[in-house]
């Protein structure tokens, strides 16, 4: 039989590239905190705000990666905690939702700075904002390639960094543009231009990003495919599914609970064996009435 300690173990519901993610999301943190500093610098002293936006959005990605990380070690750690109803497999949400709300407010501060170069244009030093906004970009594409999706779990926390991190990319390129534009047109406006439609697709990937982890949050029904399934099942040999709710636990794990009335019950293991085997399926509790009695005859 297993123990008490196994039996919490199961149930943490943690993704399975739980370690491999934790590992590269600290790798990752370690990287853009040197870009950070390099492209703040940049732009302060090349006066450019396209090279100041991107500093900034690495200055998200630097506070990004370490709630990720830190969610990751805390879920890890607290895995076996019976304080936990339903394991820690949600703490990777709740960072991927506040990751988001960082980024809401990035495109916010990133807009406002790019409205203000377009009112009181500033000189920008072009050739050595260039280079260095290449240089960040060139950094942002390797830390997008190591925190790139991997399996079906679909873990929101990962997800979460590497968006900040792709929309990294798309500003690092929309200032690479303006940059370029406006030292070999004379575009003055074209860089803070550019930190303009930056924030906008930031703001675009933040919105995205909040409705995703605000779903698992409130725990929303995760997949109406899987929900279809598990009533179809139930309902194999006449049975009625009365109540049927649907929730995410965490990365690639899914809870079901089932009110199930028939005239002639079986075991309520038998329901269980229905269900066996559904992919994502991962904690299931039923309950099985006598059609026209209110009595409860099994749960688990």
């Amino acid at each position: 039989m297993p123990t008490r300690d196994a039996y919490r173990r199961d149930r943490a519901y943690l993704g399975v590239d739980h370690m491999r993610n934790e590992r590269r999301t600290w790798t990752v943190a370690a990287i853009c905190a040197v870009t950070l500093a390099a492209q703040l610098a940049g732009g302060i002293v090349f006066h450019s705000m396209a090279l100041t936006a991107s500093a900034l959005h690495a200055a998200a990605h630097v506070a990004a990666m370490l709630v990720a990380s830190g969610a990751y070690a805390v879920a890890r750690r607290q895995a076996g905690s019976p304080r936990f109803a339903f394991g820690t497999g949600k703490l990777g949400d709740l960072a991927g939702f506040a990751n988001a709300i960082v980024l809401a407010i990035t495109a916010i501060t990133i807009a406002v700075e790019s409205a203000q170069r377009l009112i009181s244009p500033e000189t920008v030093e072009y050739g050595s904002a260039l280079i260095l906004a290449v240089a960040g970009l060139a950094v942002t594409l390797v830390c997008v390639w190591l925190l790139r999706p991997h399996g079906k779990a679909h873990d929101l926390n990962i997800a979460a960094v590497h968006l900040h991190l792709t929309a990294d990319a798309a500003v690092s390129l929309l200032a690479i543009f303006g940059l370029g534009a406006g030292r070999a047109l004379g575009w003055a406006w074209a860089d803070p231009a550019a930190g303009l439609v930056g924030a906008f697709l930031v703001a675009q990937f933040a919105v995205s990003l909040i409705r995703r982890t605000a779903a698992t949050l409130l725990d929303m029904n995760p997949s109406a495919e899987l929900t279809a399934e598990i009533r179809a099942r139930l309902e194999a040999e006449g049975e009625r599914v009365a109540d049927l709710h649907l929730w995410r636990l965490g990365p690639g794990h899914n809870a079901a609970v089932a009110v199930i009335t028939t005239a002639d019950p079986l075991p309520v293991e038998a329901y269980h064996h229905r269900l066996k085997g559904l992919e994502g399926l991962s904690h299931v509790t039923v309950e099985v009435r006598r059609r026209g009695d209110d009595l409860a005859h099994g749960h688990a």
